[in-house]
């Protein structure tokens, strides 16, 4: 018995024991191996955490992105070389006279979270209404591209967003339909740049968002 006390004294259990022994090693490493675990221990290493691009106010999320002269056909290019997607319809939109790039521009988005609305008012006639009275506007369709580029699958579902839909001036697809660009979580396949149809009364599900322009400098 006493050797039994003397034992469990010298050998105290840890209050983590119930984690497995390379949940340890992972932190180790992720402070940069045993070094980088003594320099933390000495208070020599810092740890934050990361700063997010995008800030949420009551269900309204904001970030801001600054245009650099990309062309339509020079985004295809772009996400594409990135391994990102883009769908026929919004090559369509991109090849299209009426998208027009810009270049130094920063503006503000501001991104309504579609569970702002409920089923039967999420529709874009009082999706675009309720903008107007935020005193939101209408940004420009490469909006959606500098969206796709800038956030991770990752960043988009921590938003608690699917696809956020970018509501621009719509513009024609070959069909002659009417659309607007928007960037899509992949769910493993990496994301998206769509082209989404857009009408008046169309009713989008509950699990996206509609980007305006909040502020522009």
């Amino acid at each position: 018995m006493e050797n039994t006390a003397i034992s469990r004294k010298e050998n105290p259990v840890s209050k983590y024991g119930h984690r497995p022994h390379n949940w340890f090693e992972a932190v180790v490493n992720k402070l940069g191996g045993e070094q980088g675990a003594e320099r933390f221990l000495r208070g020599e290493l810092v740890v934050s955490e990361p700063t997010r691009a995008w800030r949420e106010e009551d269900g309204v999320i904001y970030f801001s992105v600054a245009s650099n002269g990309t062309t339509g056909k020079g985004w295809i290019t772009r996400l594409e070389s990135k391994g990102l997607c883009v769908g026929d319809y919004a090559k369509q939109l991109l090849r299209s006279p009426d998208f027009k790039p810009t270049s130094g521009v920063t503006t503000e988005i501001a991104v309504l979270k579609s569970l702002l609305f409920n089923d039967n008012d999420r529709i874009t006639e009082k999706i675009r209404a309720e903008a107007k009275k935020r005193k939101f506007i209408k940004p420009s369709a490469e909006v959606a591209c500098l969206i796709c580029e800038m956030f991770t699958d990752e960043e988009i579902k921590a938003m608690g967003l699917v696809w956020i839909v970018v509501m621009h001036e719509p513009i024609k697809d070959s069909d002659g339909d009417l659309r607007l660009l928007g960037a899509s979580r992949g769910g493993g396949g990496g994301r998206w740049l769509n082209a989404y149809y857009d009408g008046p009364g169309d009713r989008w599900i509950r699990d996206g968002g509609f980007a305006f322009v909040s502020s522009q400098v």
